[in-house]
């Protein structure tokens, strides 16, 4: 457990963790509450079903969103929350997005969005995950 959960006290990673935490959690509780926009369980797990993926990988992904975010809020578990977001963002990155190219479609004039967002999503996991949570997280308290 100390290996798993022990870090330093370095507050950069604490702001890297906390930050993706936000925007995961956020993702998470549109498609597990139906919050920020979103059309909850049922409705998300139908679409994703829709779109061939099986019913324990469209589970798999809405929970690694919702509990993972929520996990790297407080800092805790970081490094197995952050290995679930990167599986997430190299999936969804070869499963839908590469063929749209890099960049966003901020300008509304591509097909669908690109894939830069999920590379910093990946690269702030990576790091999260090599590192651990850092300073201020119940992953640096408990591996005390």
């Amino acid at each position: 457990m100390k290996k798993l959960m022990g870090t330093s006290n370095d507050v950069a990673l604490t702001i890297l963790r906390v930050v993706l935490g936000v925007v995961f959690l956020a993702h998470g509780s549109q498609k597990m509450l139906g919050l920020f926009g979103g059309f909850g369980f049922h409705a998300t797990m139908g679409f994703f079903t829709h779109m061939g993926m099986p019913a324990p990988v469209a589970l798999l992904i809405i929970c690694t969103e919702f509990f993972g975010g929520l996990g790297l809020i407080v800092g805790l578990l970081t490094r197995i929350a952050s290995l679930g977001i990167a599986g997430l963002m190299i999936g969804a990155i070869f499963m839908v997005h590469l063929q749209n190219g890099f960049f966003m479609n901020w300008m509304g004039t591509q097909k669908g969005e690109g894939f830069e967002y999920h590379l910093l999503a990946l690269a702030i996991a990576a790091a999260l995950l090599l590192r651990g949570a850092g300073a201020f997280s119940l992953d640096r308290t408990l591996s005390k």
